[in-house]
């Protein structure tokens, strides 16, 4: 039921278009799903799974939210891209931070929302959202100070985000930062959460943290801070 290698994903050097589109229609449809409070069906021995009974009732949400601003706060009037920012705008303290908001998703509910929303929360700081996948930054070369990338490079290929990250660079001005959480593969919370996602919608693929780390390396990107979280490995990255 889970994917256990980079064979399993959709990246773009590996597969084709078409493939990619799929993947990308798959998680955008998990999500829109989500937002929309659709009910999800599953088979029994999932729903007596305790993660998804967590999942139910919110207790999950804890342990699988990446505090990013706990190793990378956005600050003063800096210009912040958040890619794949499902509603963060709403729920995450921007206007405490004062920084400049730029969202892309993928989810056209999340972002319907932020777009309807977000301005009437503080016009002055959310710049808007953009419908569109994680690797289409369509954006000033360096227009942004600090880019954010949690919750969904779990459900693609290492080779896919590694475009990202490639993407990403240009859009940040020297010396710019990536802040982004990959799921560890050996805790044990990692397959479960996996086979309960599968069943939402969206595979999760399963890599090992030394292949981000590669990936990382082979874009000229530095680690500069890690966080270990109960089920993500959140990395901060320092862009020459």
């Amino acid at each position: 039921m889970t994917r256990l290698s980079n064979a399993s994903g959709f990246g773009l050097q590996n597969f084709s278009t078409e493939a990619l589109e799929e993947q990308l229609a798959a998680v955008a449809l998990r999500f829109n799903r989500q937002y929309r409070g659709d009910a999800f069906e599953v088979p029994p021995e999932v729903e007596e799974m305790p993660i998804f009974r967590q999942w139910m009732s919110g207790e999950l949400t804890p342990k699988i939210t990446s505090e990013f601003w706990q190793v990378c706060k956005p600050k003063k009037g800096q210009k912040c891209l958040d890619i794949g920012c499902g509603v963060s705008f709403l729920i995450y303290p921007w206007r405490e931070w004062d920084a400049f908001f730029y969202g892309q998703e993928i989810s056209k509910e999340a972002s319907d929302a932020l777009n309807s929303r977000g301005p009437q929360l503080n016009s002055k700081l959310f710049k808007g959202v953009k419908l569109e996948p994680a690797h289409q930054l369509d954006y000033e070369p360096g227009q942004f100070d600090l880019a954010i990338a949690t919750g969904w490079s779990c459900y693609f290929s290492v080779d896919y985000c590694q475009q990202v990250m490639a993407a990403v660079k240009s859009v940040l001005k020297p010396g710019g930062m990536l802040v982004f959480d990959v799921l560890n593969p050996e805790v044990e919370l990692a397959e479960n959460w996996a086979i309960l996602e599968t069943y939402l919608g969206a595979e999760v693929a399963l890599e090992p943290l030394q292949e981000w780390e590669k990936a990382i390396r082979a874009v000229g990107a530095k680690v500069v801070k890690k966080r270990e979280g109960e089920l993500f490995h959140l990395y901060v990255v320092k862009y020459p």
